[in-house]
């Protein structure tokens, strides 16, 4: 494949190619073959997060591609993440620099707060109580963002940003930051299309990245939950357009200008995703899967529903 991939402007002046690809729920066998696929295909943006477990696998597969000349260090996009049991400041900085280690880089191109809801340290990932409770812990979002800017201002990172914040949480960041977020990490789609908190974002100079682009088929609970990529109105536009409903959805977002992440572990599809760029919808088309807005949350991080700063408990 050759096809250029667009960036979008940073607020600091970098930019981010607006189709990257994600590493959420692979398994690690795959992982070399996966990057390898993506990078050939001519994916650069990189998204990945210390959670998955697998960013060892996933610099492997990059140096691989390095050292096999077919891309530069400088030429890649590589994201990462804290998770919320690293939010105490104090381990911000040794837990990034366990993910440079683990990805093999100097530096990250974007880190982001996971998630604003801050567990438990020292009890694992996920640290539950008897009762099978996860535990949380106060740590106040502000002062990790203030750890993380002190990353930026060491050279370990380029930008820094959040993840599933919501309006409340984005505008007391705002009120107490000394470096801007660059983006907002959030499931958008088209059955979430999130056109408020979008609106809030680019009004403080911020981006919005879609993760779940294609409605996060797979990890609907029971037949009641809707599955984006089956909509009549989608495969509607498929035959219309002589396109896939996933390139359908992801186009939707990218025609937007917000960059999508989506995970594919086949080489057709990895390279399929990358051909949504090829095409454009038109004006009445993109209003039509406006309309199949529902609110839809399919990632409703439900274990931290109790938290204080749990995200999702406001309309947006």
């Amino acid at each position: 494949m050759n096809i250029k991939i667009p960036t979008v402007p940073l607020n600091n002046g970098y930019e981010m190619p607006i189709m990257g690809f994600g590493t959420y729920s692979a398994t690690p066998e795959e992982f070399t073959r996966m990057i390898s696929d993506a990078i050939n295909a001519g994916y650069r943006h990189i998204d990945g997060a210390m959670f998955y477990g697998n960013e060892v696998d996933v610099g492997n597969g990059i140096r691989q591609k390095i050292e096999e000349k077919v891309v530069t260090r400088e030429e890649l996009f590589l994201v990462s993440k804290l998770w919320p049991t690293f939010m105490s400041p104090h381990l911000v900085e040794p837990t990034l620099r366990q993910t440079l280690k683990d990805l093999q880089t100097d530096y990250l191109d974007l880190y982001l707060i996971h998630w604003p809801t801050a567990l438990e340290e020292n009890m694992g990932l996920l640290p539950k109580d008897k009762d099978g409770n996860l535990i949380f812990k106060n740590v106040d979002f502000v002062n990790t963002w203030k750890a993380l800017e002190n990353c930026v201002s060491q050279g370990l990172v380029r930008s820094i940003g959040i993840s599933n914040f919501n309006s409340q949480q984005i505008n007391r960041l705002m009120k107490h930051c000394t470096i801007k977020p660059v983006t907002n990490q959030i499931e958008v789609h088209a059955y979430l299309n999130q056109k408020k908190l979008i609106e809030l974002c680019q009004q403080h100079d911020m981006i919005v990245t879609s993760y779940g682009p294609l409605g996060r088929p797979g990890f609907q609970k029971d037949a009641s939950e809707p599955v984006l990529i089956l909509d009549p109105k989608v495969i509607e536009l498929s035959e219309k357009y002589g396109r896939t409903p996933a390139q359908i959805v992801l186009r939707y977002l990218t025609m937007q200008n917000i960059p999508v992440i989506p995970k594919s572990s086949t080489k057709a599809r990895i390279e399929e995703n990358l051909a949504s760029l090829e095409f454009d919808l038109t004006p009445p088309d993109m209003a039509a899967l406006d309309s199949l807005d529902c609110g839809y949350r399919s990632n409703k991080w439900e274990w931290a529903i109790n938290h204080p700063e749990y995200p999702f408990s406001l309309p947006y």
